[in-house]
């Protein structure tokens, strides 16, 4: 981290600020008391306050009760970004926007030295934290936003000051707090709102750029193949090589492709990425079977995605799919089920087992011919319903927990 002086400190971030007898810096910030190294600042936030003593014990510079928690990470944060020349590329979407910053993570740090958020730090907590990472030397940072209402993506822009702004997509995700399609657009909106004039907006083919002042990339579908479980994009008159068959990650890895052209490098061969957990791991399963672990989050945009992939993969093997709700959807959610009902019906799977309060609706649709299993995760019809070489796909929301599923029918290796 760019130090910051206990003073700076204090200005910055009111609260209560208690500081080692040694310290007249700090050289990181923590919120977790378990992950502090010496020099760092510990930020009580909630019930944090309690383990002060234990961020002395290993080391920390300072620790701080702030008056207002948020605040103060966004505070210091900003001014950290305020101190650095690295280049800031904010990503967000309604779907796919860890996986296409953990690809452009992937592309740039073999060429720059570059800082990018941790798993799915996107809110008001990571993102600050990943500012707080910046060093002197560093050339590009790439944050993630999250968004669950109008303002919080600008309230998130403001202390990042991204120089290029990349929007994955937009569908009906978090329309329980947002109300609308529209309002969505308009929430994805505010990262380009925050870009300075000349500043980079990386968006898909249909969506609206009202500001003039910026240069502005599209992207559709790439010019992909896949083969061996790779697929090769061809970009810019390269051909680069990333280590995934699925086709939504190709049009995430094309969106990366066109941030990184922006942040001024140059990209060919392969590309090693290594995306974060419970988003389309695949693990093999007995008898030549697949298992694709993809439970981190839903929506009727990732939904129809994951279900087409599981089609691909399994090629002409019996499909598998266990479905929890998709939550946040507002009052139009069963219909968003029925319709993820009709796709299964049009993909052919052969057997649904799903649960939540919303998953009857998924049964709306008739899913004629299709064995089917409503009364909860029974993983032990679904142990006995498996087959050799049968290809499963587990998908929910979060808060539907469906990692236990997983972990149930994965292999234990020895």
């Amino acid at each position: 981290m760019i130090p910051l002086s206990l003073i700076d400190v204090a200005e910055l971030a009111p609260g209560r600020l208690a500081t080692a007898a040694w310290a007249g810096e700090i050289t990181g910030v923590q919120v977790d008391s378990r992950r502090i190294v010496e020099g760092d600042l510990f930020v009580a936030v909630g019930a944090g306050a309690d383990f002060c003593r234990h961020a002395f014990a290993r080391g920390a510079a300072a620790t701080l009760v702030p008056d207002d928690a948020f605040g103060a990470l966004a505070a210091l944060g900003a001014a950290v970004r305020a101190r650095s020349a690295a280049r800031v590329a904010a990503i967000t979407g309604s779907t796919g926007k860890t996986s296409t910053k953990d690809i452009l993570a992937a592309i740039c740090e073999p060429r720059a030295r570059t800082v990018a958020a941790e798993a799915s730090y996107n809110n008001e907590l990571g993102v600050p934290l990943t500012l707080c990472r910046l060093e002197p030397d560093t050339e590009i940072c790439i944050v993630e936003l999250a968004m669950r209402g109008l303002g919080q993506i600008a309230a998130l822009a403001e202390p990042a000051r991204p120089d290029v702004g990349v929007i994955t997509n937009v569908g009906p995700a978090h329309l329980e707090l947002v109300g609308s399609l529209e309002a969505v657009i308009r929430a994805k909106s505010e990262l380009l709102e925050a870009l300075p004039p000349g500043g980079v907006a990386v968006v898909p083919d249909d969506f609206r750029v009202e500001r003039e002042d910026l240069v502005v990339r599209r992207f559709g579908e790439p010019d992909a193949r896949v083969a061996d479980d790779r697929t090769t994009i061809a970009f810019e008159g390269r051909d680069v090589d990333f280590p995934f068959a699925a086709r939504h990650q190709a049009r995430n890895a094309l969106a990366a492709l066109h941030a990184a052209s922006a942040l001024g490098l140059e990209v060919e061969g392969p590309v090693d990425v290594a995306f974060n957990r419970w988003r389309g791991e695949e693990v093999e399963l007995p008898g030549g079977g697949l298992l694709i672990n993809d439970c981190y989050n839903a929506n009727p945009v990732s939904m129809r995605a994951a279900l087409e992939h599981l089609v691909e993969r399994a090629a002409g093997r019996r499909t598998v799919a266990v479905l929890g709700d998709m939550a946040e959807l507002g009052p139009d959610a069963p219909r968003y089920h029925l319709e993820v009902g009709r796709l299964l019906q049009e993909l052919g799977i052969d057997i649904l087992c799903a649960t939540g309060p919303l998953a009857e609706n998924y049964l709306a649709a008739g899913l004629l011919g299709m064995k089917w299993n409503l009364e909860g995760i029974d993983v032990e019809w679904l142990q006995e319903e498996l087959a050799p070489g049968d290809c499963v796909l587990v998908k929910a929301s979060r808060a539907m927990g469906l990692e236990a599923v997983v972990e149930a029918l994965t292999p234990v290796r020895t």
